[in-house]
């Protein structure tokens, strides 16, 4: 009954660690959840008041197909702002969260007998996406060495005839690694010279750490926006994860594609959560800044738990709100007659044995490392990597 590309798509580990913390909670457990990718703020007030407008004044029906067009005017608009890109609303869409703009692009793009490459550790959905379109997934692997980012070398040696695209997405989850412009720039020789497309995925941009200075990939240059896709949302930046409202920009054909595929699936984005999404653009951004504030602050900290930590080893991330640090001297361990023989078998112990919810970092094609998400407080986060501690200070 069901196609052969089902068996390359995996359930989302990290929906399904929250999920077990969540359960875990509900029989009175107290957990600390450091496996959620969304920030703990409030959506600011500015912008849940916009949404109640628009309940107000009944705009609850359907809206164009590719969004508003003052949402896909203010878009134009910030993109111009924060970015130097120059984009017309006809080269705008926006949808039910950035993963929908991602997932739409691979749909119009890529057929089977594609092949995309995929700089790992990467986000969950990336390779279920290509796979969904029939293509192949060629993961572009990087390390510590690197602080987890690809280089000229390394995409050289996975380009093929084949190659048609890369998701590239600085910041980074699960690592938090981000490109400098000089970095950026060695990579896009390589993959003009191939020609290869360009699918950014932005959604951490506003949040960056000591002075390091984001830059757009379509900025490079004006001849990389008819070779690339910027994928960008309200969810991170203005604490919106459950609004659901992401955008694209890019070449006018390949969003009309995109409008297509929208059409035929979910037709519009929530009309309301657009109006909020405006306000978001538009309105006053100082939440925003005092969110980043807050992040830094909170990776410095549980930075430094984890440095206390014997044999465990990790990056200093540019951005993103997660730490992904290596448990590899910790395969093989033992405590309570329980042995560990996976990153999954770790998260399972110290979800279970330090009341703390991780991701493995198998779900993000980097077996033996931990994500740990810092979007909790500051007193959440001494308790729980105290107990983090304690527990791998258990394993023999």
């Amino acid at each position: 009954m069901l196609t052969k590309r089902m068996a390359h798509v995996k359930p989302s580990v990290t929906l399904a660690v929250s999920a077990k913390a969540k359960e875990l909670t509900a029989q009175g457990i107290e957990i600390t959840d450091f496996s959620v990718g969304e920030p703990d703020f409030r959506t600011p007030t500015h912008i849940k008041e916009a949404a109640i407008r628009a309940i107000e004044e009944n705009f609850t029906r359907y809206t164009v197909n590719t969004g508003i067009p003052e949402l896909r005017a203010a878009i134009c608009e910030k993109l111009s702002r924060d970015n130097d890109l120059s984009y017309e609303p006809t080269e705008i869409i926006v949808s039910s969260g950035a993963k929908q703009c991602l997932y739409s692009a691979i749909m119009a793009m890529v057929a089977p007998g594609d092949e995309v490459l995929v700089p790992t550790p990467c986000w969950v959905s990336y390779l279920p996406q290509v796979a969904l379109a029939g293509a192949k997934a060629v993961p572009v692997t990087t390390d510590e060495e690197t602080n987890f980012r690809v280089t000229p070398a390394s995409l050289e040696a996975k380009i093929s005839d084949r190659t048609r695209a890369i998701i590239l997405n600085s910041p980074s989850n699960p690592t938090g690694a981000a490109y400098s412009a000089g970095q950026l720039r060695a990579i896009a020789s390589v993959l003009r010279k191939h020609g290869i497309f360009v699918i950014a995925d932005e959604i951490y941009e506003k949040l960056v750490y000591n002075g390091f200075q984001f830059v757009s990939f379509g900025s490079l240059d004006d001849g990389w926006k008819e070779r690339c896709l910027v994928v960008n949302g309200v969810s991170k930046a203005y604490a919106m994860t459950g609004w659901r409202i992401g955008y694209a920009a890019g070449p006018a054909s390949l969003i009309k594609a995109m409008a297509k595929i929208q059409g035929h699936s979910t037709s519009n984005a929530n009309s309301i959560a657009q109006k909020a999404a405006l306000a978001a653009l538009t309105g006053p951004q100082d939440g925003v800044e005092q969110m980043r504030q807050a992040f830094s602050r909170r990776r410095d900290l549980m930075l430094e738990h984890l440095a206390a930590i014997p044999e465990l080893r990790t990056t200093r991330p540019q951005g993103a709100f997660y730490l992904f640090p290596n448990w590899s001297a910790y395969i093989g361990r033992s405590a309570g007659g329980k042995k560990i023989e996976s990153c999954v078998d770790l998260a399972t112990y110290l979800l279970e044995e330090a009341r703390v919810a991780a991701v493995p970092g198998a779900g993000f094609e980097a077996p033996g490392y931990l994500r740990f998400s810092y979007a909790a407080s500051e007193e959440q986060i001494s308790a729980g990597m105290e107990r983090v501690a304690k527990a791998a200070a258990a394993l023999h």
